[in-house]
């Protein structure tokens, strides 16, 4: 379709650059003004509100996604979330990693990104170890690690799709939905949180549709790509690193447009505030939780936008696989913190040391 919207200085890539910044700026600026975060709803204190957000989002990506697909605008078959050769071992390994590093950060890559723009300087060291790490899975000095855990697959051929199971796309769309709609009308959330998780689900299938469609050039092709913080980071790395090598794309302006949009709802808001590492201690336990999602996002096959959000949408089984691991580990790491800080405080206090006697000189 791109050929005929008369663009004669633009290429597709170039577009693509251009529609996600305005992407990541939609984003940014919702998800900070609904603190919308998979680590909040799933141990949040605020939990049940929370979780009512990111389930009216998923159903509505998921809606809008597949009504695209049934459109004929858009397909999903070869797509990699939809391999008929599934990774399943690198995919459970890795959501479990990338749960366990979210709750060492208290927020997974998305959360920290739009912490990131709001004056959070934990937040934003924590992305830049994420991008190194996500980077040298995909292409550097840990990329044999992720070829060694992606020979383990469970051949699934055509059932790798909920969409070819019976019943369809319709059935399992429904099966999915109806849930999340639930879940999100009993969380009782106001109004005005309702509509921004609506739009947070609706950039999904515009950007599924955009990047697949609208800006489709057989001759100049580029992927269909739509919300998704772990590659997009590992580009957006790459770039400032070696912009001369290789050119923006849509990744770099989707985080880009994340961080600028989070900036405009925090200064607007009155939420901004510069924000650092209380201790040496609490320094460590972010950077370890960095480095465990930036590996465990690749091995996964994406974040809990890519793999959860976006992916799911696809009606593949590795989204939810991921997905699922994800919270087992965010659980289990919890459960894990929360014994150890019970136990350090239930523990009796040892008695001061006695003074050692003095020795004659």
């Amino acid at each position: 379709m791109f050929e005929t919207l008369g663009f004669e200085e633009t290429t597709p890539r170039l577009a693509s650059l251009y529609f996600a910044l305005i992407l990541g700026l939609g984003f940014g600026f919702l998800a900070q003004l609904t603190r919308f975060c998979f680590r909040r709803a799933l141990i949040g204190a605020d939990r049940r509100q929370a979780a009512g957000v990111w389930a009216l989002a998923l159903a509505v990506s998921l809606l809008g996604t597949q009504l695209a697909v049934a459109r004929g605008w858009i397909s999903f078959d070869g797509h990699r979330l939809l391999a008929p050769d599934l990774p399943v071992l690198a995919i459970a390994l890795g959501g479990l990693m990338f749960g366990a590093g979210m709750v060492l950060t208290r927020g997974c890559i998305s959360r920290l990104t739009v912490l990131s723009g709001s004056g959070n300087l934990r937040a934003l060291l924590c992305v830049m170890i994420f991008a190194i790490t996500a980077h040298a899975t995909l292409k550097g000095v840990l990329s044999p690690l992720r070829t060694a855990l992606g020979t383990v697959t469970l051949p699934l051929g055509e059932q790798a799709s909920l969409a070819n199971l019976p019943g369809g796309a319709p059935l399992w769309t429904g099966v999915i939905a109806l849930p999340l709609l639930w879940l999100a009308w009993r969380s009782q959330n106001r109004m005005g949180t309702f509509l921004g998780a609506v739009l947070i689900g609706a950039l999904v299938p515009l950007a599924w549709v955009t990047t697949g469609f609208v800006l489709f050039d057989e001759f100049d092709p580029i992927a269909m790509e739509s919300l998704s913080f772990t590659a997009p980071m590992s580009e957006g790395l790459f770039y400032v690193i070696a912009s001369s090598a290789l050119p923006a794309g849509f990744g770099s302006g989707l985080i880009a447009g994340v961080l600028i949009g989070a900036l405009i709802a925090a200064l607007l808001s009155g939420a901004f505030q510069w924000q650092s590492f209380e201790s040496p201690r609490q320094t460590g336990r972010y950077a370890l939780g960095a480095m465990l999602m930036g590996l465990g996002g690749v091995l996964a096959g994406g974040c809990t936008l890519g793999a959860g959000l976006a992916g799911i949408s696809t009606l593949g089984i590795a989204a939810p696989l991921a997905l699922g691991a994800i919270a087992v580990g965010g659980l289990a790491t919890n459960r894990l913190l929360k014994e150890g800080a019970s136990a350090a405080s239930s523990s009796p206090v040892a008695p001061p040391a006695r003074p050692a006697p003095q020795q004659a000189a």
